[in-house]
């Protein structure tokens, strides 16, 4: 406490340093009551507009929503019609990659690693590109659309070819211009290219809910800190990239769906509360799973009541686990949902509020539609490249200083000591 330092820029009430300011996306947890702070269901606003609102308006007309959210992060404005047509044609000219590239350079040296594949691809665009290096805010537009355009054929290319080189058919579909990024997602990964409008309704609704989640978050602050640099936006990218891999940023959902696939196989009884209730507290007491004590999917940095992400989602989720036949499995993360946060508060000293994220359903969504678990955290990145983009355009305009934070030096000063006496 002497420097006051706030380990993960955040303090004791696990709020966030303030590092910036923003009018890209606002989280609100909390109101201010008369000077005190009360918890709230959660709140997540992208260029002011409430995400239930966004969500609404594109699913109750039977649209996909992931394309208009695009335009609205990166250009603070809903798009007409018109505007949005034109830019779903820029998305669907430029969703294909140079020649030979899938060849050269995906296929070369696949990895089991998505995330590196992805990284790696990234950067060896920089060598495509005629103006690489130029950071003039048309330039990086242009440069911002083609990376929201390819990271789908990237990831899922990168995921062929590593079952490829495992001894599986080389799948290798090309994208389609009348599609959209969720329907070209299914169609790349799919053998037969087949996938119901549900399935691909859901996955759009994923990408629309994972696109941006405020300047604070790790790859969002990443982005910002690598963009004061003034360097190029394939390694501005790249770093993105490295930061979402980290399995406490993107990593989480594939632990929610491991932790309920031993889950299933230790409890006798998937109604019986009690004795979920049981395997709940062992998880705490680091005796099931992976031992790291953690109820994966269970509270959030932000939230406290809720997080509106995975209250969206989860309304969704019931109606693709009865278009499965899941069911019961569905009966089974909501009684968890139900059950964990009384456990957490049983067995924990907590200083807020414990509520299902957005990562709790969303990997149990991707487990439906069939995606291999290699590639959900590419998938967030893939969303998420729209809130990266808008996030560095706004760094660029208000571009001032490089963002360089302090360190104090806690080592006491040494004398030297030479080689031939130490």
């Amino acid at each position: 406490m002497r420097f006051e330092v706030k380990r993960g820029l955040r303090d004791v009430n696990g709020e966030g340093v303030r590092a910036g300011l923003t009018e890209i996306s606002e989280i609100c947890s909390y109101r201010d009551v008369n000077g005190e702070k009360v918890p709230i269901d959660g709140e997540l606003c992208y260029r002011g507009y409430d995400i239930n609102d966004i969500v609404h308006g594109f699913m109750d007309k039977g649209d996909f929503g992931f394309e208009e959210t695009a335009f609205l992060l990166m250009f603070g404005k809903l798009p007409t019609q018109a505007e949005l047509s034109e830019f779903k044609e820029q998305l669907s000219f430029r969703r294909s990659l140079p020649t030979n590239f899938v060849r050269d350079v995906i296929l070369k040296a696949p990895s089991s690693d998505m995330m590196n594949t992805l990284s790696r691809s990234i950067l060896t665009m920089a060598s495509y590109d005629e103006k690489p290096d130029d950071i003039s805010l048309p330039n990086v537009v242009r440069q911002c659309i083609n990376m929201i355009a390819i990271f789908p054929l990237l990831a899922v290319y990168g995921y062929q070819g590593y079952t490829y080189k495992s001894g599986n058919s080389l799948l290798i579909h090309a994208p389609r211009k009348d599609l959209s990024t969720a329907e070209n997602i299914l169609h790349l990964l799919r053998a037969d290219s087949q996938y119901t409008p549900l399935e691909a309704r859901i996955l759009d609704l994923c990408l629309v809910l994972h696109a941006e989640h405020g300047g604070g978050n790790n790859s969002t602050f990443t982005t910002h800190v690598v963009t004061s640099s003034g360097t190029d936006t394939y390694s501005c990218m790249a770093a993105a990239l490295a930061s979402l891999k980290g399995p406490r940023h993107g990593g989480a959902n594939h632990k929610v769906v491991q932790m309920f696939d031993d889950m299933e196989q230790k409890l006798s009884d998937w109604t019986d509360e009690d004795e979920i209730k049981d395997y709940l507290k062992l998880l705490l007491h680091k005796e099931r799973f992976d031992k790291s004590g953690l109820i994966y999917g269970m509270g959030h940095a932000v939230y406290s009541v809720s997080d509106p992400r995975a209250v969206i989602l989860k309304q969704f989720v019931e109606l693709l686990c009865a278009e499965k036949g899941l069911e019961k499995e569905y009966r089974l993360y909501s009684t968890v949902e139900r059950l964990a946060p009384q456990v957490i508060a049983d067995e924990r000293k907590i200083y807020k509020g414990v509520s299902a994220n957005v990562d709790f359903y969303s990997g149990f969504v991707y487990r439906m539609l069939g995606l291999p678990m290699e590639l959900y955290t590419p998938m967030f990145a893939i969303a998420r490249v729209a809130g990266w983009s808008a996030h560095r355009m706004e760094e660029i305009v208000n571009m001032g200083k490089i963002i360089r934070p302090a360190y104090a030096c806690v080592q006491s000063r040494r004398e030297y000591t030479p080689k031939d006496i130490r």
